[in-house]
């Protein structure tokens, strides 16, 4: 690590990260209080920096990574997807968390291959790693947009809905009505990344970073504390 490094990933200073509360698996709290896998991440990059850190919380991964684009933060965290590529550079991965489909429980469907027909409405969270990943790969099935995958497909009384895991499983747990299609329909990659316009030294150091927490076991620890043990930590690059 030199100092152009840190000038080039805080130029003003501070660290700035973009933290994403709309994912439960990532991040949890309050914007005032957050607390998380990406919260510990962005305090210990920052650390290792010798800057001070600044958390900007936003309700959902489209929010954080325009912050992220616009100028608003230096650093965030975002699943790896090819839309975000060309604005972004990612690190390897770090954690892996699935997408899944939640149905009603008399519907017919009982794998993700089931689902891409012509008449089925799959409700997403707008902006999401997965919108991207189905409005990139859906052939046949039409893609609802909301706030939440569970909420449109719940309200507008859908086919489908799309949604991380773990809170897509607390979502429906109560409801006998609704079950969860078990097979995974992607693998969502999380990784840090920034503004595609940062020195190819700098991104080089935050991958090395990155891969150090993975390899120690931080990751881990942060996710164990968060709540969040299930999580599969990704494995070497």
């Amino acid at each position: 690590m030199t100092p152009a490094i840190v000038a080039d990933l805080a130029p003003t200073g501070v660290l700035r990260a973009s933290v994403n509360l709309g994912n439960p698996v990532l991040a949890q709290g309050t914007s005032s209080a957050p607390r998380g896998v990406t919260v510990d991440l962005a305090r210990e990059i920052a650390r290792r920096l010798g800057v001070r850190v600044e958390l900007a919380c936003f309700d959902a991964a489209q929010a954080s990574f325009e912050a992220l684009t616009t100028g608003v933060a230096d650093l965030g965290f975002m699943a790896i997807e090819p839309a975000r590529a060309d604005r972004v550079h990612f690190t390897a991965p770090y954690v892996l968390i699935e997408g899944v489909y939640a149905v009603r429980s008399e519907s017919p469907f009982g794998s993700p291959a089931d689902v891409d027909r012509d008449g089925v409405r799959i409700g997403v969270k707008e902006g999401s790693a997965y919108d991207l990943f189905l409005t990139r790969t859906l052939r046949a099935a039409t893609i609802v947009r909301g706030r939440e995958g569970v909420e449109v497909f719940l309200d507008e009384e859908l086919e489908v809905g799309a949604g991380i895991r773990q809170p897509l499983s607390a979502a429906v747990a109560d409801r006998p009505d609704v079950r969860l299609v078990d097979e995974a329909f992607m693998q969502i990659r999380q990784a840090v990344c920034v503004p595609s316009d940062r020195q190819a030294a700098s991104a080089a150091w935050l991958g090395s970073v990155v891969e150090q927490l993975r390899s120690s076991g931080f990751v881990a620890d942060a996710l164990e504390r968060s709540g969040q043990g299930d999580v599969t930590v990704a494995p070497p690059a």
